[in-house]
C-alpha cells in the first residue's frame, strides 16, 4: 500500500526523471548524520519508484554515529531504541542527475521519519527546517548562501610526512607559493573545475566565481544567493560532494579539513543571511547608506550574545580548533563590523538591496543545516529580544582581549558550553542537542586516548 510521504515527495517526480533520464542504471539515496556526512545505499534503477511509494528503513542508530561511523550509545539511538528501523523519504526538488559516472547514476536526498510519518527529531535536517518554520510564523523567510573553501592536495604526502598542494591537473607543475587571488595558476587546474562546474550544473546549482585563496593550494567557490535557506544548504552540502568525486576523478584529494596545513590559514564555511518580510522585501535593508536599519543590529547582537555556546556547531571537529588564530582570517572574538574581515559578524560592501549578515566563524568541516540552524535561531533571539550589539569594530578585531570575548578556547570548552547551553538545545532541539553533543563527547575521547606522532616528538627523549 502506498503510504502518503511526510516530506512532500511525490511519484509524479520519480516518473518523471525516470523518463527524462532513461540511461540513468542506479541511485545514491542519501541521508546527512550530525558530521554532515552523506550515508545511504546505493539503489538500482527499478528500485526508485518504490522508494518514492513508500521510502525506505533505515536503523535509528545511522543518526547516533560518530565521525568513524561508530555508535555513540550516549545518544539513545542505538540499544535504548533497540536499534529499531524508522523511515527515510525522499526530498522533493533534490533527484538529479550525477555528472562523470560510468555507468550513469543519479542522486537523492532523504529525511528520517517515525514509522507513522512524524519528524526524526535527530535529523539535522529537521533541526533547520524547525528554525525556518519558527520564523515563518513570525512572517520572516530567511534567504542565503554559504561560500565553500577547500584545498586540493597531492594523494600521497611530502617526504617530511605533511600533506602538500596537489600538482596542477593539466601539466603536472607544482607550487608551494600562497598563490592567492593569481587568475593564471588556476589554469592549471582547469580541467577539474570544468568538471566541477559541469557537475554543479547538473545538480541544479549555480556555482559563481572561483578563486585561489590564502594558502598553497586552497581554492573557494562561492553559490548563487538563494532565497530559500534550506535549499542553501543543500546546495553547500551537495558541492562538497561533487568537488570530491570530481578531485578524486583527476588524481587528487579535496579536503575539507578546517585546518591541514600549521602555518597557513584554515577554510571557512561562511554563510550570508538575509531576511525576507511575507511581501518579499528584505529587512535588513536601511531607509539611508549606513545608517542602520534597528532589525540588522538585533540580529547582529542575538549572533555576538549567542555565538559563545554555539562555537560547538562552528567548530565541530578536534581540527576545527586549528583554525583560530591571530590574523589568520578567522574570528577570535564575537566582534562586528562593515567591510572588515578580521570580524565574526560582517556586513560586506556592497549594493543596499543586498543588505545581509556574513556569518564567518564555521568552518568548512562543519554542518550547513547545524550551522543554518544555529544562525537563524541567534537571529531570531536578537530580533525579539531587541539585543544591542554594542559598538562595530572599525579596526583589528584580532586586537580585542579574548578575555572579554567569553569565546571558548578549545574544543573540550566548546563541548561543555554546548552541553550547558540553553539557547543551543532550543536552536537544534533537545533532541538534536542530546545526539550532537554526546557525538562531540565520544569524538572527543577517542582523541584523547590517542597516543599521537606529537606525544613522541615532544617526550619520547626527554621525559
Amino acid at each position: 500500500m502506498t503510504q502518503l510521504s511526510p516530506s512532500g515527495s511525490t511519484l509524479a517526480e520519480a516518473e518523471a526523471f525516470l523518463e527524462a533520464h532513461p540511461e540513468i542504471e542506479a541511485f545514491d539515496i542519501i541521508l546527512h548524520d550530525a558530521n554532515g556526512i552523506g550515508r545511504g545505499k546505493i539503489i538500482r534503477r527499478h528500485e526508485l519508484l518504490s522508494f518514492y511509494k513508500s521510502g525506505r528503513h533505515l536503523p535509528i542508530s545511522i543518526l547516533g554515529l560518530d565521525i568513524c561511523g561508530e555508535d555513540v550509545h550516549e545518544t539513545g539511538l542505538i540499544w535504548d531504541q533497540g536499534d529499531g528501523d524508522l523511515r527515510a523519504w525522499p526530498i522533493p526538488g533534490t533527484l538529479v542527475p550525477l555528472h562523470g559516472t560510468n555507468p550513469p547514476r543519479g542522486e537523492v536526498f532523504m529525511s528520517m521519519y517515525t514509522l507513522d510519518g512524524a519528524r526524526m527529531t535527530s535529523d539535522p535536517r529537521h533541526a533547520l527546517q524547525r528554525q525556518v518554520d519558527a520564523l515563518a510564523a513570525e512572517g520572516l523567510h530567511p534567504a542565503g548562501a554559504f561560500e565553500l573553501e577547500f584545498f586540493l592536495l597531492d594523494n600521497e604526502r611530502g617526504p617530511d610526512g605533511k600533506m602538500q598542494p596537489a600538482r596542477d591537473v593539466l601539466d603536472g607543475r607544482k607550487s608551494n607559493k600562497t598563490e592567492v587571488y593569481s587568475v593564471d595558476h588556476l589554469h592549471g587546474m582547469l580541467p577539474l573545475f570544468s568538471d566541477i562546474y559541469a557537475g554543479a550544473k547538473k545538480a541544479g546549482i549555480t556555482a559563481e566565481t572561483l578563486i585561489e585563496e590564502y594558502a598553497p593550494g586552497q581554492y573557494e567557490l562561492t553559490l548563487n544567493y538563494r532565497k530559500d535557506v534550506m535549499q542553501a544548504a543543500d546546495d553547500l552540502i551537495r558541492l562538497k560532494r561533487i568537488v570530491r568525486a570530481q578531485a578524486r576523478a583527476h588524481g587528487v584529494t579535496a579536503c575539507f579539513m578546517a585546518k591541514p596545513n600549521e602555518n597557513y590559514a584554515g577554510s571557512g564555511m561562511h554563510f550570508h543571511v538575509s531576511m525576507l518580510n511575507k511581501s518579499g522585501e528584505n529587512v535588513f535593508i536601511e531607509a539611508v547608506e549606513g545608517d542602520w536599519n534597528p532589525t540588522i543590529l538585533h540580529a547582529l547582537g542575538g549572533l555576538k550574545e549567542t555565538m559563545a555556546e554555539s562555537m560547538l556547531v562552528f567548530a565541530p571537529h578536534a581540527n576545527s580548533w586549528r583554525r583560530f588564530a591571530s590574523q589568520s582570517y578567522a574570528p577570535v572574538s564575537p566582534s562586528w563590523g562593515v567591510n572588515n574581515r578580521s570580524v565574526a559578524l560582517r556586513i560586506p560592501a556592497g549594493d543596499i538591496k543586498a543588505r545581509r549578515i556574513e556569518h564567518r566563524p564555521a568552518g568548512v568541516d562543519a554542518n550547513p543545516y547545524l550551522v543554518a540552524a544555529t544562525v537563524l535561531a541567534g537571529i531570531r533571539k536578537g530580533m525579539n529580544e531587541k539585543t544591542n550589539p554594542g559598538p562595530e569594530t572599525t579596526g583589528n578585531a584580532y586586537a580585542e582581549s579574548a578575555e572579554t570575548s567569553a569565546m571558548p578556547s578549545d574544543w573540550r570548552s566548546a563541548i561543555e558550553a554546548a552541553k550547558r547551553s540553553d539557547f543551543l538545545k532550543d536552536a537544534l532541539g533537545e533532541d538534536m542537542h542530546r545526539t550532537f553533543t554526546a557525538i562531540k563527547a565520544a569524538e572527543y575521547g577517542r582523541v584523547m586516548r590517542t597516543v599521537s606522532e606529537v606525544d613522541f616528538d615532544l617526550y619520547l627523549h626527554t621525559v
